[in-house]
């Protein structure tokens, strides 16, 4: 939170100093102590600042940051115009076979996107939201996805079935399913790189294998993209000709390990004749798309591009 959110902890910081001085208690001997301490964590959270500016540079991203918008409502992250459809039925598993729509003034293609949690925990209005919002009011039908947590194969059944049920209901909405990009945040990752691999793969459509699951392109947000269960689990085990794949990943991510992130890039670059782009997030840890904040303004204005790429093209 702090790495995302050090203009807040900057302010909490300098609140906690001018109380101090206020009381008589700066200038004391635990005081001062207490000053020199703030002073290093200031420090330290201007470094953090810096790292996320460098974003911009990392993804060639120029458009000005609202500073207003990041500096005093970092938890803002509604947008005029998009209304939100929420807890939609695409299964019969009850709320974790849900999904909600943001539609916004004119709408157009489609963005689908799936939680992190480690297949465990994790909801469809935790990550992502600003960016969601964000797509909605430039043209975009997003969908937002919970899915089954009973181990594998059922999250990837379930993925299989949202892509599906855009097919079939989408442009009740506005949307254009000629254009699905799909993205997810860590396990989330995981699961859009399955749907991207394994087009049409009756082993993931029980029930439901006549239906188009293909997809237009790919964003993964720090995901894992390891084995879950056997063989045939990892979307490494199904490296094939893929429709564009975007990978966002911090370099100092602790919990899905950027080395991997690579290692995945280069084995789809081997194998795959569409662009496969892997942007190394400088400071960046793990789940960093909760807020609106510096870093993730850069990583909006680069998927926004990235994702219109398919749908400029297909018409």
């Amino acid at each position: 939170m702090i790495n995302e959110l050090p203009f807040l902890a900057l302010y909490l910081l300098i609140a906690e100093s001018l109380l101090a001085a206020a009381q008589g208690d700066l200038f004391t001997p635990g005081g001062l102590v207490g000053l020199a301490v703030a002073v290093l964590t200031a420090a330290g959270l201007v470094v953090l600042i810096r790292r996320a500016l460098a974003t911009g540079a990392a993804l060639q991203v120029t458009t000005p940051i609202p500073w207003a918008h990041v500096l005093l409502a970092p938890f803002a992250v509604r947008r005029r115009g998009v209304r939100r459809i929420g807890d939609l039925a695409y299964g019969d598993a009850g709320r974790r076979n849900r999904l909600d729509v943001y539609c916004g003034p004119t709408p157009g293609p489609v963005f689908v996107y799936f939680h992190g949690g480690g297949f465990r925990i994790g909801h469809k209005r935790k990550e992502g939201r600003a960016l969601l919002y964000a797509l909605a009011a430039r043209g975009w039908v997003c969908v937002s996805a919970n899915y089954r947590f009973t181990g594998y194969p059922d999250a990837h059944v379930d993925a299989k079935r949202v892509i599906a049920w855009v097919r079939e209901h989408i442009a009740e909405y506005g949307g254009d399913a000629g254009t699905i990009v799909v993205s997810g945040s860590s396990a989330g990752g995981h699961l859009a790189s399955m749907l991207a691999l394994t087009p049409n793969d009756p082993t993931f459509q029980p029930g439901f294998e006549d239906a188009d699951t293909s997809v237009s392109a790919v964003v993964g947000f720090y995901g894992y993209y390891g084995r879950v269960a056997g063989p045939g689990s990892s979307p490494l085990d199904h490296l094939t000709e893929a429709p564009p794949f975007l990978f966002l990943h911090g370099d100092l991510d602790a919990s899905t390990l950027i080395e991997d992130t690579r290692e995945f890039a280069a084995k789809l670059r081997a194998v795959s004749s569409q662009p496969v782009i892997l942007a190394e997030l400088p400071g960046a840890q793990h789940t960093f798309d909760l807020f609106f904040s510096a870093r993730y303004v850069r990583i909006i204005e680069a998927v926004a591009a990235f994702a219109r790429l398919p749908y400029d093209r297909a018409r």
